[in-house]
């Protein structure tokens, strides 16, 4: 079987690879352009395209520049792609296209299900691999796979499980894709998982301890959840608790800082949280940061 493979980011490279491990016939890939990257803005390559390299697949960076006729593949698989596939392609390979989505579809359509599932305090989510139609997210279903998440799991071990999961997936797909039974998707339970904005980041102390724990995990470690400390915005990461008590400090205080973290009031409680990081520096435990100076008990996230 022939296939052209369709990703961008490091999470989609790990699926292409576990294709090359179990030798598949990876006759094209498509990604996006080379970008500037880093504080230096450095022109780079997509993790997608680095894998495919390596190994001489050709690469294109747009979907129109594929010759179809000439690698001939029988089926496209996509994983974190970042841009949509134009109607006129999908029905141009005998086996169509298929995505590999980590979302219990139609739960969290769209382009950040991770981050959303999190931060909205699900308990389960999975990885869906349905067959890609016009419109977003809402093709058939051919395989579905459910997993727990953690109450404290933050964003890089979730994600984690997700890639392992669909990279299982999509090897067991891939030995008879033809033989599985598409299902519909109810388009009535679907939800959707918008692009992480700059406003999405910020933690707001004066919500409930629940509410702050998922907001921060749910950006833990990329792109990393923040508020205003004495005028600077720093990035918090590790909620290791929530604590429900009454205390009468205004939300965002820091009450209590030990080796378990920095504890910080909310509305109904506070959240303990381990490390912080300061513009332009690493990330360091509550305890350094105040014995360096940096944080002191009393002050205020805002």
């Amino acid at each position: 079987m022939r296939i052209i493979f369709l990703g961008t980011p490091e999470y989609a490279s790990k699926h292409l690879e576990v294709l090359l491990e179990y030798g598949q016939n990876i006759v094209g890939v498509v990604t996006q352009s080379d970008k500037p990257s880093g504080r230096g803005q450095r022109i780079s390559s997509s993790p997608v395209k680095e894998v495919a390299l390596k190994v001489r697949i050709p690469v294109f960076e747009r979907i129109k520049d594929v010759p179809f006729d000439m690698l001939r593949p029988d089926i496209g698989i996509v994983v974190a792609y970042g841009a949509l596939i134009r109607e006129k392609y999908l029905n141009l390979l005998p086996l169509g296209f298929y995505n590999v989505h980590p979302s219990l579809l139609p739960r969290y359509r769209g382009a950040a299900p991770i981050h959303r599932a999190l931060e909205n305090g699900e308990r389960v989510t999975g990885v869906t691999i349905f067959r890609l139609t016009k419109e977003l997210d809402a093709g058939p279903i051919a395989m579905q796979v459910s997993i727990e998440i953690d109450e404290y799991e933050n964003f890089d071990s979730l994600e984690s499980r997700l890639i392992e999961t669909g990279r299982n997936m999509l090897i067991d797909f891939l030995k008879n894709p033809g033989s599985f039974q598409l299902s519909e998707q109810d388009a009535s339970q679907a939800t959707y998982a918008s692009k992480i904005g700059s406003e999405d980041l910020i933690v707001d102390f004066s919500m409930n301890a629940e509410k702050v724990k998922n907001k921060i995990r749910a950006y833990d470690s990329t792109p990393g959840a923040r508020a205003v400390l004495n005028g600077q915005f720093v990035k918090l990461f590790g909620v290791k608790k929530v604590l429900r008590w009454k205390n009468d400090a205004v939300p965002g205080t820091i009450v209590h800082i030990d080796n378990e973290g920095g504890y910080i009031s909310t509305l109904d409680g506070a959240v303990v949280v381990s490390q912080i990081q300061f513009p332009s520096k690493r990330r360091i435990t509550f305890l350094s940061a105040m014995n360096g100076r940096l944080v002191s008990i009393g002050d205020r996230f805002s």
